[in-house]
């Protein structure tokens, strides 16, 4: 197929044709219908300020809406003959409309058709990513309030510290969820504005209504500096791998927890057999490999922003072929994170925690801070409480009942002010979505 740049009939060398293209017709399928509804606002525009004929908008929308169609029904394949999907969808209305058809890229550069398309992927990813996430923070939230008051030892430096509980525990990660979610909120609003218009990075002299693609599209406002709207590529996706770091931070710190606790040193939780895996030689193992690669993947988005800000960090202002590499990064990360928030969200309903861990004797020390307060509170200064304490414990002479754990503690463990982060989380959750 002759590139859409070619200016007369000879082949692009294969060598060279090959490392140009790269890997962009394999991600190129995703942003397929983008492209096409891009092209279908920018047809509509082009008719509104006279540029082209009704006539003419209006065959080439019937084009455009049949292979979107075709698209949306698995009906399409990306020509491997292709350079990309933007000259694929060209040749289409070349083909089917002649001559009205070679005018659907007036006014605008291949420069902002692909930013267009990789910000209306990377907005419907976002949608996805908030969903998948809402659906493990309710879990996490269902979690908290059933086991509010199920006590579990919290530990620092791997050590025994202070009572807990797995109220908390549930509860903590959905409160950090709620933090990474403002941010991809952030992000959101940061990718949604309409780059289509600025071209090449330098705008047109033709007289186009950049407001009418932005609102046809659905964007929120627009980039309207044609230099910077070129400048956005690359940033959109650093910008997103940022938040999908931050969510991947707190999955992948989760599933360290879940493997520790699921270890028969700690043994606090257990999953039905069937969620874990089992040893070639070692009859008795029950692997928690989900999670285990849930962590892994996890660290490997965390490594996603730095990536792409090496690809891009060092290149000027205007377009680089370098940006292309973005997609490759990025694209395949998108996939990881949602099918870790997918395993997660199908294994943790069948998560099951396990009552009376702190009446085993290694955990008598974990009240220690509440036998301090006890005695601060019959009048004894904090460091002279903290000095006896500590002498019983140097003398095995201390003793507490877990009756006797501080009912003001005992609420804090209960306290998890679930509502306030539900509401909190539900509010950014619906903004993304909607």
């Amino acid at each position: 197929m002759k590139k859409i740049w070619q200016k007369d009939d000879l082949a692009t060398n294969i060598l060279v044709n090959n490392f140009t293209v790269g890997k962009d017709l394999d991600f190129d399928e995703r942003l397929a219908k983008y492209d096409v509804k891009g092209s279908m606002a920018h047809c509509k525009m082009l008719a509104e300020v006279g540029i082209i004929s009704n006539e003419e908008a209006a065959q080439m929308t019937a084009v455009l809406s049949e292979v979107l169609q075709n698209i949306e029904d698995g009906n399409f394949e990306i020509d491997q003959e292709a350079e990309d999907i933007h000259s694929q969808i060209e040749a289409i209305l070349i083909e089917k409309l002649g001559d009205t058809g070679k005018k659907i890229h007036t006014a605008r550069s291949r420069n902002d058709q692909v930013l267009l398309d990789i910000k209306l992927y990377l907005l419907d990813e976002i949608r996805e990513i908030a969903s998948l996430t809402d659906e493990f923070f309710q879990l996490l939230i269902t979690l908290a309030e059933q086991h509010k008051n199920v006590l579990l030892p919290g530990y620092t430096h791997l050590q025994i510290a202070m009572p807990s509980s797995f109220g908390l525990w549930f509860g903590a990660y959905a409160e950090a969820l709620l933090d990474d979610v403002e941010m991809l909120f952030s992000v959101k609003n940061i990718i949604n504005k309409n780059p289509l218009g600025s071209a090449a990075g330098y705008g047109s002299s033709f007289p186009i209504d950049r407001e009418s693609t932005t609102y046809n599209l659905g964007f929120q406002t627009m980039n309207y500096n044609a230099v910077y709207a070129q400048m956005t590529r690359g940033k959109s996706e650093k910008l997103l791998a940022m938040a999908m770091a931050t969510i991947a931070g707190t999955l992948g710190k989760f599933a360290y927890d879940v493997c520790l606790y699921l270890s028969q040193n700690f043994d606090f939780i257990s999953f039905p057999k069937e969620f874990t895996t089992g040893s070639s030689i070692m009859p008795h193992k029950k692997n928690p490999d989900i999670f285990e690669l849930v962590r892994a993947r996890c660290n490997r988005i965390q490594s996603l922003p730095n990536e792409l800000i090496l690809l891009t960090n060092n290149l000027p202002s205007g377009y680089h072929r370098d940006v292309q590499l973005t997609k490759e990064i990025l694209f395949p990360a998108i996939d990881s994170l949602k099918e870790c928030l997918e395993i997660l969200n199908y294994t943790l309903p069948n998560i099951k925690v396990r009552e009376g861990i702190l009446e085993d004797e290694k955990y008598k020390y974990l009240f220690s801070v509440e036998k301090i307060n006890e005695e601060v509170k019959n009048g004894s200064s904090f460091r002279d409480a903290y000095v006896k304490v500590g002498q019983e414990i140097e003398n095995n002479a201390f003793d507490f009942e877990i009756e006797n754990l501080n009912h003001t503690h005992q609420g804090s463990i209960g306290n998890l002010c679930l509502d306030k982060v539900s509401y909190q989380f539900n509010k950014l959750k619906n903004k993304i979505l909607g």
